[in-house]
């Protein structure tokens, strides 16, 4: 049997027996008879078998109703649950076939936002050209009225023009007339204007031939022209440098050991080389045996506020007590200080102009021709003539011609190295290393050059 049904059919057995019982307790109550002597006597008992067979029959033709209801109401439920399974079947597929039409609606509106986007970004193009379309239609039609206003201008002009033709035209035979005269005029003038020409050219030559004798005779004139002391110092003066000179070495102990020396002097040029001219002892070299090696040189030279770099130092090659500094024709427009030129005739005249650079003074001197020395000039002591401080005349003092020309630089007391070229007997560069260079023994072989010139000059 089904476990259910059994289930059933003890709940009815133990409800049958739970209502037996109650019957049988009810009668027991029912006949209870007052506290009073009860006999109790003994019945027989009615036939509980048969009883209980009617009641379990009407139990299990009750279950079996029971039963047939049950599978009734649960093929009523199968067919319920089978027939809301197939509803719901067909639910799902309307759900999934409605996802599928809201998938298709969301696509379509999204298209539909970005067409409507589209044509709304067209709309506003459209809007700004239909603006800029308007826009040209009213400034074409400015054009149009300017243009109108033109052409009635131009009509005008026309008549205008046409007038104006007419005169011109007649003005024109008026001009042709008047052009053929004024050929004739003008080859008459052109005649004149040739032979006024050749006259000139006559003329001109004659001219240039006339300056170039005066340009010849005002050199000619300045260059026995004796200028007077006092302009030739001025001229010193207005264009004297300044050359300062470092030499550096180390001492024995390892020590920098330095020396400075600066001179007053002037720029000199041939015509092609500048250089500033100076004596030895106004240096911080020394012409001795044996000499002194020296590390490294460093100058500069300055004409008031401006300063150029000394990049070498040449020893005259006749006497090595004159000291030649070259100067470029950069360094010299920088400096701005006009050079001295070289006399081209040194004894045009009989006295010079002798000028102490760093003492101030300057005076007239007669110089006298060795001819022992070629080369030197020597100085009159006799006849000296100062003009301006105590004069006493000395080497390193500048000599210059009465033509205002430099003649020479004096080596001594008495004589004076007449500079003709600029020629070197040993140069040192600047701003080096010098020590492999072994500077004192170019100045010891300087020093013997200098004891072979003749005792008058050392």
């Amino acid at each position: 049997m089904n476990r259910s049904i059994l289930i059933v059919i003890c709940d009815f057995l133990l409800l049958s027996l739970l209502t037996f019982s109650t019957d049988i307790n009810r009668m027991a109550d029912e006949n209870t008879q007052p506290p009073t002597k009860v006999v109790v006597a003994s019945n027989t008992p009615v036939n509980a078998g048969a009883d209980l067979a009617a009641v379990m029959q009407r139990a299990l033709q009750d279950e079996r109703a029971s039963r047939e209801q049950l599978q009734q109401q649960l093929a009523q439920i199968r067919g319920a649950t089978t027939q809301q399974q197939t509803q719901l079947g067909e639910r799902d597929q309307e759900n999934r076939r409605l996802q599928q039409q809201f998938a298709a609606s969301q696509t379509n509106i999204e298209n539909l936002g970005s067409q409507l986007q589209a044509v709304s970004t067209q709309a506003q193009m459209s809007e700004q050209q239909l603006k800029l379309a308007k826009a040209e239609t009213h400034h074409d039609a400015q054009l149009i009225a300017a243009l109108h206003q033109q052409l009635e201008s131009l009509a005008l002009s026309n008549l205008l023009v046409q007038t104006e033709k007419q005169r011109l035209g007649n003005q024109l035979q008026l001009a042709e007339v008047e052009q053929r005269d004024a050929t004739e005029r003008a080859t008459m003038l052109q005649q004149e204007v040739q032979a006024a020409h050749a006259e000139n050219t006559e003329l001109a030559k004659g001219f240039q031939t006339l300056a170039t004798n005066s340009s010849q005779l005002r050199q000619e004139i300045q260059a026995n022209t004796a200028l007077a002391p006092n302009t030739i110092f001025s001229k010193f003066v207005s264009n004297r440098v300044e050359a300062g000179i470092i030499a550096d070495r180390s001492s024995w102990y390892g020590e920098d050991v330095s020396k400075s020396k600066s001179a007053e002097t002037v720029l000199v040029t041939d015509g092609t080389n500048i250089f500033a001219l100076c004596h030895v002892q106004d240096t911080p070299l020394t012409l001795w045996d044996p000499g002194t090696d020296w590390d490294k040189f460093t100058g500069t030279i300055t004409w008031q506020s401006e300063k150029v770099p000394i990049h070498s130092l040449w020893f005259d090659g006749q006497d090595p007590r004159v000291v030649l500094i070259p100067v470029s024709q950069a360094d010299a427009a920088r400096l701005g200080c006009k050079p001295f030129h070289i006399s081209s005739d040194p004894y045009r005249f009989q006295d010079a102009v002798l000028v102490g650079a760093d003492e101030g003074y300057y005076g007239e001197c007669n110089f006298q021709i060795d001819l022992d020395t070629s080369h030197y000039l020597r100085l009159d002591r006799s006849l000296l003539k100062g003009l301006f401080g105590k004069f006493n005349p000395s080497r390193g003092d500048l000599v210059f011609s009465r033509t205002g020309d430099l003649l020479g630089i004096m080596v001594n007391n008495t004589y004076c190295l007449t500079i003709r070229n600029f020629v070197a007997a040993a140069t040192i560069p600047f701003n080096q290393d010098l020590r492999s260079r072994h500077t004192g023994g170019m100045l010891a072989e300087l020093y013997n050059n200098l004891f072979s010139l003749p005792l008058q000059l050392q």
